[in-house]
């Protein structure tokens, strides 16, 4: 177990995955600081449901940070192309979706890194899931472990002495319904939270995963 108010940097998007990892950060002990990012995406209401989510979970500190992916396109949630709907659960872990957002994970990852780095933090939460019938490439345990490896060689903090960089993944080989369990049995208000790449107007899921 972790010391008491030991620093942690969590990603935190507004969703329901992300709501649940930043929720087993506190659970294990952490005092965590939660980042979001604005990347020029089609479903930035999330933002807002981050912002309520990192209040009511009492975070010390959050922070957003904007880019705009939208120069590069390349994903549904960057550009113009259609967010695949009502698709049969056989199909969705065939390939890599369109609504994978080129190197988003490992853009964010190293946004938390830096951050978790001036905060001397040695723990970062993803809520990434890889049964998740997506098939993005940045949510895979080997990616994940790549990226901590890579976090300990770049930076001053993982590669001075024995103190070393976590990417914690807690969510990784969770089913959606093994999230929810575990978020419930935490207390998480999913009523907070936004799971939705293509919302309506006024911020309502589609309704058509």
């Amino acid at each position: 177990m972790p010391d008491p108010l030991r620093p942690a940097v969590v990603l935190l998007s507004g969703g329901m995955d992300s709501a649940t990892a930043l929720a087993v950060a506190q659970s294990q002990g952490f005092s965590a600081s939660a980042i979001s990012f604005r990347y020029g995406q089609r479903h930035a209401v999330e933002l807002e449901a981050a912002a309520i989510v990192a209040k009511w979970a009492g975070v010390t500190r959050h922070v957003v940070v904007a880019f705009d992916l939208r120069a590069f396109g390349g994903s549904a949630l960057t550009s113009q192309l259609d967010v695949p709907k009502d698709r049969p659960l056989a199909t969705m872990s065939e390939g890599v979706p369109v609504t994978y957002v080129p190197a988003r994970n490992t853009i964010f990852l190293s946004f938390a890194t830096a951050w978790a780095e001036t905060l001397g933090a040695l723990d970062i939460f993803i809520g990434a899931n890889a049964l998740d019938y997506s098939g993005y490439p940045d949510c895979r345990p080997e990616y994940l472990q790549a990226f901590e490896t890579m976090a300990n060689l770049g930076t001053r903090i993982g590669s001075e002495g024995d103190r070393k960089i976590t990417i914690h993944a807690p969510l990784l080989r969770m089913t959606k319904s093994e999230i929810i369990a575990t978020g419930r049995r935490l207390g998480v208000d999913y009523s907070l939270t936004r799971t939705c790449y293509d919302p309506s107007p006024e911020g309502h899921a589609c309704g058509h995963c």
